[in-house]
């Protein structure tokens, strides 16, 4: 679809193409000297293994037979701890912790701008760098902790304050910081 769909628009949007008035045009308005012509198309299909079809009365297993209950799985609450794998791109910790972060910094930037009308980059330049390094440590090692003794956010996760949910406003308080600065940047002033 995407292929035929490019060959119409590269036909058509090309100005060296010159269409003659009389051509003949197919039902999708591409002129038919165009299209391919004797093109074989195949269609191989396998038949399906009829099932026994069951019968109409009922059967009833023999006594000796008893059902054997099915171990339900649950899932784990652990995951690996490996190191690798913790901090790897797909892994559990790199996007948890930057959005932890992102919420942090974000609401910090806001309510220093309003507390003390400083924009973003007033507010790195004025100290505030000592206190963003603090606040990493301290947060990348509170969410490594958990993480490396093997215990899944997902266990921990219930109701309204799900980890889902601590995803999606992280990655909403990482749009946000950036637009945050970039206003201020083409503002030339603070927000508020």
């Amino acid at each position: 679809m995407a292929a035929s769909s490019y060959a119409v628009q590269s036909i058509l949007a090309n100005p060296m193409i010159r269409i003659p008035s009389r051509s003949r045009v197919t039902q999708f308005g591409i002129p038919a000297m165009y299209m391919r012509r004797n093109v074989s198309l195949r269609v191989r299909s396998m038949a399906e293994e009829e099932q026994p079809s069951e019968p109409a009365s009922p059967v009833t297993p023999p006594p000796s037979a008893e059902p054997k209950p099915q171990p339900v799985s649950t899932p784990s609450s652990k995951v690996s701890t490996k190191f690798s794998d913790v901090l790897a791109f797909s892994g559990p910790a790199p996007e948890r912790i930057n959005g932890r972060l992102a919420m942090i910094g974000f609401v910090a930037a806001m309510a220093v701008e309003v507390a003390k009308g400083q924009g973003v980059f007033e507010q790195i330049s004025n100290g505030g760098i000592p206190w963003f390094l603090g606040t990493s440590v301290v947060l990348t090692l509170a969410s490594l902790i958990p993480l490396f003794q093997g215990v899944s956010v997902e266990s921990k996760s219930k109701g309204f304050m799900s980890s889902d949910a601590e995803l999606w406003n992280g990655r909403f308080a990482m749009l946000g910081l950036i637009a945050l600065a970039f206003t201020e940047y083409v503002k030339g002033g603070t927000l508020v």
